[in-house]
């Protein structure tokens, strides 16, 4: 049974077990997480040759390292021979190589066979054919983006095009030198909810007086219910009596350069699907990527992007990423209060969307698209 809206004001949502369902999360890593452009690593935390992080992305796990040219590289984390995990911790540094711990097959830092055990008694091994599995990997406002399908799709349609959608211009966002910033704060979270949840939260303000005294204090027309999203090209304007976008509402620090006039005193924020939400303010911008691990996890980690010269300084940023902190938590909380009742008989069929929550009908579209599927 799905819900069937008696008011042309309201239209349905996605019935509740595209929340539940761990075969319906299965599809959705595959179409989805494993199929489309995947934001996993923020650059510059790979800061030197042999610097390394895993990442899971679907069903896989995916290494993404530093070669000796400086060049970032990706691999599926497994040991060609007998498919161990090549590197079971998070993060870490290698000297010159990828050892596998279990059989010591070893790999060069381009993903090459460079030496294992017997091996120069096996002199017609392919070291290139035996080496680790690449991953496409693109770069952009600092971060590296991997995709696991043999043929990607196009980078510009899909990713950067998300930011055009959005903002209108395909130079605004480039104003922001997001790819210059500098990493003033990092917290991870652990949500108990289903993916979707969270980014159908983030593309709609419709809760934002309920929840976010903080966040409609600096952004009066949030109040209103009408998110930055709902219109192109729209940023919500700071409030008159706000001085920067911090968590009392007093000032921030100096507008980025290339920042325009009429970006100034603005926040815009823009969805990536599937995995990432990008928020733009004329001092920093903040970027959270989701890790979807299963129907009702995610892990979200938020990064706070400052100019060099501030984070340089040890300038107190705790006013401005607080803010956006106490959002976060707001709304994952309230995620996690949604996310039992996607069980329950009572949301079988679904629920409804009001008029300024009606675009994330859309993304439910598109979520059926990816997965071959009608409107239930």
């Amino acid at each position: 049974m799905t819900t069937t809206p008696v008011s042309p004001s309201l239209i349905a949502t996605l019935p509740g077990r595209y929340y539940t369902d761990p075969e319906v999360f299965r599809r959705e890593q595959e179409a989805l997480l494993e199929s489309m452009w995947f934001c996993a690593v923020r650059g510059a935390d790979l800061d030197r040759p042999g610097a390394f992080r895993t990442v899971q992305v679907g069903r896989e796990s995916v290494l993404v390292t530093r070669d000796r040219t400086g060049a970032l590289r990706a691999f599926l984390n497994v040991c060609r021979h007998r498919g161990a995990r090549l590197c079971t911790e998070e993060s870490g540094d290698v000297r010159r190589s990828l050892q596998c711990p279990y059989h010591a097959w070893t790999y060069g830092l381009d993903g090459k066979l460079v030496a294992a055990p017997d091996l120069t008694k096996m002199p017609d091994v392919d070291r290139d054919r035996y080496g680790l599995i690449k991953v496409a990997l693109r770069e952009w406002l600092g971060y590296a983006w991997v995709c696991l399908a043999d043929e990607p799709p196009s980078f510009e349609d899909t990713v950067q095009h998300a930011a055009v959608e959005r903002l209108g211009d395909p130079a605004a966002i480039e104003h922001y030198g997001t790819e210059h910033l500098a990493l003033g704060k990092r917290v991870t979270y652990d949500v108990r909810a289903n993916w979707k949840l969270i980014v159908e939260n983030f593309m709609e303000c419709y809760h934002c007086a309920t929840i976010h005294p903080e966040l409609t204090e600096v952004l009066p027309e949030f109040a209103d219910g009408y998110a930055a999203q709902y219109y192109v090209g729209h940023g919500a304007e700071f409030g008159a009596d706000v001085a920067g976008f911090t968590v009392d509402g007093s000032a921030g620090f100096g507008r980025l350069p290339e920042v325009a006039e009429e970006q100034d005193r603005r926040y815009y924020a823009i969805t990536v699907r599937p995995n990432v939400f990008v928020n733009l303010v004329p001092d920093h911008v903040i970027l959270h990527r989701m890790f979807p691990l299963a129907e009702d996890r995610t892990v979200v980690e938020c990064d706070w992007l400052y100019a060099p010269e501030v984070v340089a300084s040890g300038a107190d940023v705790s006013k401005s990423a607080e803010l956006f902190h106490r959002v976060n938590v707001q709304d994952f909380a309230a995620c996690e209060r949604t996310q039992p009742a996607m069980s329950s008989r009572a949301y079988r069929g679904g629920g409804v969307l009001v008029p300024t929550e009606h675009h994330i009908g859309a993304f439910h579209g598109w979520l059926l698209e990816k997965l071959g599927e009608q409107a239930p």
